[in-house]
């Protein structure tokens, strides 16, 4: 099969489209004809510094994957050939990634592809799906009725941050750099939205909220965002952020007003071989695949690239400013 090797660590020229052997599934795995896989910032982070598992090279990139089951190994019960599936597997430097175009993947982490959405959208949507919902309704304890601020509402997680948030009955504001963006946000359920560039967002929340502070701010940013968002929480808030917190961070404000810290990192279970959390992802997946269904949850596709062209993709991510997500198309049918 062909498949996008990564053969170092370095700029993006080191993904190269190569000839290698076909996998076979395992007991309880399915072989996927992956249609597409989708691109996520973490692809090119690994990229760039090396995988988690660098003695293991050259290394297949890509954790989401959406596509056709070809065949089952002997012991699985879910899923048959013919069965469309998607999923967030792969892709950290052991087990083989998604660019590619064939993959296995145990059939407890896998759920059924959403019937009325293209491969592009379903291979775009697993991981931020998964890291939305963990970062708002398990680790920020999200309450319908709550405030909540969600930075670059726009971007991957963003745009789907959103939507779980107004569909657990919660308000949003979230934060965008254009008009554009802003009209997307709003279409997408947004009660408020703030230019970032141009307005203070910590004065802009505490307008919105009466000078209380959201009940939970999720940071997808990083860096200074994290601790410049903590005066726009609300004393006992909630702040969740997917990044890891700067060394140079100040947690002075945080402290004096209790704020409750989350850290997400959805790719936990699948570091730590965890199996029973890597099954409720995919317990995720399918909750998702209904709302979707039911027209609750959209995913928004950017731009879409061939297999060959995944350097191009990789580019594009780092250029910045994705709306929504990239999306590699693999056996596009």
């Amino acid at each position: 099969m062909q498949a996008v090797l990564m053969t170092a660590a370095g700029n993006p020229e080191v993904l190269q489209l190569q000839e290698v052997p076909k996998p076979t599934p395992g007991n309880t795995e399915l072989l996927v004809r992956l249609v597409a896989a989708g691109i996520n910032p973490l692809d090119t982070k690994l990229r760039k510094r090396g995988t988690f598992y660098p003695e293991q090279m050259p290394a297949i990139l890509g954790c989401d994957g959406a596509g056709i089951v070809e065949a089952i190994g002997a012991s699985v019960q879910k899923f048959q050939p013919g069965d469309e599936v998607y999923f967030c597997y792969g892709g950290l430097g052991a087990h083989p990634g998604n660019y590619a175009e064939y993959t296995t993947v145990d059939e407890r982490f896998v759920a059924s592809k959403p019937k009325s959405i293209s491969f592009a959208e379903a291979a775009a949507a697993p991981l931020v799906l998964i890291t939305a919902w963990e970062a708002l309704y398990e680790r920020g304890k999200l309450e319908p009725g709550d405030k909540v601020l969600i930075h670059a509402g726009a971007g991957g997680v963003g745009h789907v941050a959103i939507q779980l948030a107004k569909l657990k009955g919660a308000d949003v504001a979230t934060t965008i750099s254009s008009q554009e963006k802003a009209n997307f946000v709003t279409q997408l359920g947004a009660d408020k939205t703030i230019f970032y560039k141009e307005t203070d967002f910590v004065q802009a929340t505490l307008d919105w909220t009466n000078g209380e502070g959201v009940d939970l701010a999720f940071d997808t940013v990083g860096g200074e965002i994290f601790d410049k968002t903590f005066p726009a929480v609300r004393t006992y808030g909630d702040i969740v952020t997917i990044l890891e917190p700067d060394a140079n961070t100040v947690w002075k404000v945080a402290r004096n007003k209790n704020l409750r810290i989350g850290l997400e990192l959805m790719l936990t279970p699948m570091l730590l071989g965890n199996i029973e959390a890597l099954q409720h992802h995919g317990e995720i997946l399918q909750q998702c695949a209904t709302w979707i269904d039911e027209n609750k949850l959209k995913i928004q596709v950017s731009n879409t690239f061939s297999l060959k062209a995944a350097a191009n993709a990789h580019q594009l991510l780092e250029n910045g400013s994705i709306t929504g997500k990239i999306v590699l198309l693999i056996n596009d049918n």
